[in-house]
């Protein structure tokens, strides 16, 4: 189990669509980064001048994020991402 640090969020990115809104089947070079991910763990905030800094994601939340943000970890076979809050720039419902 990977827990994140202070303000950091663990997050696993949705696959890219295989085919187009048309039915085009597209190849692995020409699939989009996909930038919506799921939450799977966050951290317990940051402290700031004493005060905990609020945490706005909870587990189970789709997020949109930055597009080079955080660092790639690859853990028991999976592939997630270690973001600061800061680079989750919304929440999808």
């Amino acid at each position: 189990m990977i827990k994140p640090l202070s303000n950091r969020v663990l997050i696993k990115m949705k696959e890219g669509e295989e085919t187009t809104k048309s039915g085009i089947i597209l190849s692995n070079a020409a699939k989009e980064k996909p930038q919506i991910a799921e939450v799977i763990e966050v951290g317990p905030g940051e402290k700031i001048d004493g005060k905990l800094e609020e945490m706005y994601v909870k587990r189970g939340d789709k997020v949109i994020v930055s597009k080079y943000a955080g660092t790639e970890v690859k853990y028991e076979g999976e592939e997630y991402i270690i973001v600061k809050q800061d680079d989750i720039l919304a929440v999808v419902e």
